[in-house]
């Protein structure tokens, strides 16, 4: 009988074990719902800088072992989502491209076989330089409070040209999960299965944590980075979003446009979606300059960058998000002096109270 009964103990203790690999396997969200984190609230608040600027020097590079980088092309016609055929789009007066580059960098921490979480950059290849800076120098910090776990960055080019009616416009500035689903169903699907990528490292791997996955953009890419979320939070709950476009920039002839007549100055005005929608799990660092796009707009115009980014903060600090907003002096729109003061800042704010898997 003690032999049984150790057997059967066993045998259960197996058995359990096996239900929870498999849990965890196929139901990755529902898995993800056992993370915590404690982040705290360092960092959290409206900041204003400048108007003098100066480089972070852990955006430099101070000489510490450098990951690998890679990059590969992805044809817009074998996409599902983004194709180059939308109706909104109005190819003669603005092209769009025809591939689109995909730059993606494993820093030097990170473990072959380990779930990496990620940083999406929209507008690729964007601020990967700074980015790849940033983790060469702060995922080695002995510093617990200014430190990066190796995410691997994922810089995505757009789809070409800009503004109502381009594929960057629809990619970008509609509000809908398109660009998320285009994100999680097509791109990281190629990054996992890159020939280049998985000779480097056999078991690369990356996290379904939503948690472990940041989105970091400017101007409209700064919007998709705040709409990825948004409508996909059980994909994507890290958002940074520079000079963000939370103005009327959605194509007038876009099925979206009947839900959301004005955009994503809908997030803050007029259907006030940050005020009226219970908070969903995001932590979100967003910025405008002193100096952005048609600062002297009307309210009417639902186009002035200054005036949609701070009630942006406004309406994220009165919804008690996770959030952290700067506003600089002197700057305009997506300034370089901008980022490479703050980036590294950033960074260690929008990962700060991570844990890896």
């Amino acid at each position: 009988m003690p032999t049984n009964s150790c057997f059967t103990a066993k045998s259960r203790f197996f058995i359990f074990s096996s239900l929870v690999v498999m849990f965890f396997q196929f139901f990755p969200l529902k898995a993800a719902e056992f993370y915590q984190e404690n982040p705290g609230t360092e960092g959290n608040g409206s900041f204003t800088i400048g108007p003098e600027y100066k480089i972070d020097p852990d955006l430099t590079d101070r000489g510490n072992p450098p990951g690998k980088s890679f990059e590969f092309s992805m044809s817009l016609a074998d996409s599902r989502i983004f194709k180059g055929e939308d109706t909104t789009l109005e190819p003669d007066k603005k092209a769009f491209n025809k591939t689109r580059k995909i730059f993606v960098y494993v820093p030097a921490g990170y473990h072959d076989g380990n779930k990496a979480p990620i940083l999406i950059i929209h507008d690729g290849p964007g601020q990967l330089e700074l980015v790849r800076h940033a983790l060469d120098n702060l995922t080695m910090s002995k510093d617990p409070n200014r430190k990066l776990p190796s995410f691997i960055a994922i810089a995505v080019q757009n789809g070409g040209n800009d503004g109502k009616n381009s594929e960057r416009g629809l990619e970008y500035d509609t509000m809908s999960d398109r660009l998320a689903r285009f994100i999680h169903d097509e791109v990281l699907p190629a990054v996992i299965a890159n020939v280049d990528i998985t000779a480097a490292y056999p078991e690369f791997a990356l996290t379904e944590n939503p948690w472990g996955r940041a989105v970091m953009g400017c101007s409209s890419g700064g919007a998709a980075a705040l709409t990825m979320g948004w409508f996909r939070p059980d994909w994507y709950r890290r958002i940074i979003a520079y000079s963000g476009t939370f103005v009327d920039q959605q194509a007038d002839d876009a099925a979206e446009e009947a839900k959301y007549p004005f955009g994503a100055w809908e997030y803050h005005s007029s259907m006030k979606l940050i005020e009226q929608t219970e908070p969903k799990p995001l932590r979100i660092f967003t910025h405008v300059s002193e100096n952005d796009l048609r600062p002297k707009d009307a309210e009417e115009t639902h186009h002035n960058w200054v005036m949609a980014g701070k009630r942006t903060d406004a309406a994220l600090t009165a919804k008690g998000y996770s959030h952290r907003f700067l506003y600089s002096l002197g700057t305009g729109h997506c300034d370089g002096r901008v980022f490479k003061q703050t980036l590294a800042d950033t960074l260690v704010w929008i990962w700060r109270g991570y844990q890896l898997e």
